[in-house]
C-alpha cells in the first residue's frame, strides 16, 4: 500500500521543467507532461542555449539578456554523478534512478528498455476524441491529407500512423509494412505499404526523418480486434529535423475536421455511384467499407483517398 499511495502522489503532484531542475532557471512548473517537442518555452531556451554555445566555440560572449543560458543537460553534466537523475526520474515517470550515461540517452540501454516497455506497449488515450460523422478524430493530432497522422513526442519525435478513416476504408488487412529502422523518409513519399489479399496500396509518410521504431504488434492487435487507431494503432516513429516546417503541411483542430468531412461526404458518394442511394435512415458506415463493395472499388478507393 505504501508504495501504491507513492506513486499515486508521484504521478499527481506537479514537476518542474527540465531546465528548472537542472538549475538554469528559477522555478517553472512544466505545463505539457514534458512533452518538449511541443513546448514553445522550451523552444525559446534551445534557442538561447545554442546562441551562446556558438559564441562560445568563437572565443566571443553574448552581452545581452540570457547570457549564461546553456543547455540543460550541460547544466546536469556539471553536477557529481550521484546527484544526475536519469531523465525519466525527472519526468516523474520511475523513482530516482541515476544517469550512467551523461544525459546520451539514445545511447542508453536503460531508455531503450523504457520506450519498449513504456511507449511501444502501452496504451495512451487520447484527451478527447471527436466524432465526425461516425468516423473518430483526436484532438491535439495532426493529419496528413493522405490519411496518416502524427502525435508529437519528446526530442523531435513524433509518432506516425493511419486514421480511423483509413483503416474502415480498407477494412482487415493482410500485411502493413512499414519503412526499416534507420532509413530516411520524406513527407509525402509513399512509405507505408498495405495489402489485402492480392490488393496493394501505399500510403505517405506524414513528415521527414529516420525511422526510429517500428510496431512491430499493430497488424496482430488489430486482427484480434484489440487496437486502435490512435492508440496502440501507431505504425512507427520518426525522428525529424524539419517538425516546424512539417507542420505547415499537416492539419489539425478545425481544418482537420472540416477536412474529414468532405472526405466522409466524397466516400459517400464513391459508395453511391456504385451501389446506389443508401438507406434512407442515412446509417454510418461500417469498418470494411472495401469489403462491401466491388473488387474493382479497391483501386477508386485508394486512388481517391490515399
Amino acid at each position: 500500500m505504501k508504495s501504491e499511495s507513492a506513486n499515486k502522489t508521484m504521478k499527481n503532484r506537479p514537476f518542474e521543467c527540465l531546465w528548472t531542475q537542472a538549475g538554469v532557471v528559477q522555478h517553472k512548473v512544466c505545463h505539457t507532461d514534458f512533452q518538449c517537442g511541443s513546448c514553445q518555452f522550451d523552444k525559446a531556451m534551445m534557442r538561447v542555449s545554442e546562441r551562446n554555445r556558438r559564441f562560445q566555440k568563437q572565443g566571443l560572449k553574448w552581452k545581452g539578456s540570457g547570457s549564461k543560458i546553456v543547455f540543460w543537460k550541460e547544466k546536469m553534466r556539471e553536477k557529481p554523478p550521484g546527484k544526475r537523475p536519469c531523465l525519466h526520474s525527472m519526468k516523474g515517470k520511475i523513482q530516482f534512478r541515476i544517469c550512467i550515461n551523461e544525459y546520451h540517452c539514445r545511447n542508453c540501454e536503460f531508455d531503450q528498455y523504457f520506450d519498449d516497455q513504456h511507449i511501444v506497449h502501452a496504451v495512451v488515450t487520447p484527451i478527447e476524441i471527436l466524432d465526425i460523422h461516425g468516423f473518430k478524430l483526436p484532438q491535439g493530432y495532426y493529419l496528413h491529407r493522405g490519411h496518416s497522422w502524427i502525435k508529437l513526442e519528446e526530442d523531435a519525435e513524433v509518432c506516425v500512423g493511419m486514421d480511423d478513416f483509413s483503416l474502415r476504408v480498407t477494412g482487415p488487412l493482410d500485411e502493413i509494412k512499414s519503412p526499416l529502422l534507420g532509413k530516411v523518409v520524406c513527407q509525402g513519399e509513399r512509405s507505408i505499404h498495405l495489402r489485402r489479399g492480392n490488393k496493394e496500396a501505399a500510403m505517405v509518410s506524414p513528415v521527414s526523418g529516420i525511422v526510429t521504431a517500428l510496431n512491430q504488434d499493430m497488424l496482430s492487435s488489430m486482427k484480434k480486434g484489440k487496437s486502435s487507431a490512435y492508440t496502440d494503432g501507431w505504425v512507427m516513429r520518426i525522428h525529424t529535423d524539419n517538425l516546424r516546417e512539417n507542420l505547415k503541411s499537416l492539419m489539425i483542430g478545425d481544418e482537420a475536421t472540416s477536412f474529414l468531412s468532405e472526405e466522409i461526404e466524397a466516400l459517400y458518394q464513391l459508395i453511391e455511384a456504385e451501389k446506389g442511394p443508401l438507406a434512407a435512415d442515412g446509417g454510418q458506415l461500417g469498418h470494411d467499407i472495401y469489403g462491401n463493395l466491388s473488387e474493382s472499388s479497391w483501386e477508386r478507393l485508394t486512388t481517391r483517398f490515399f
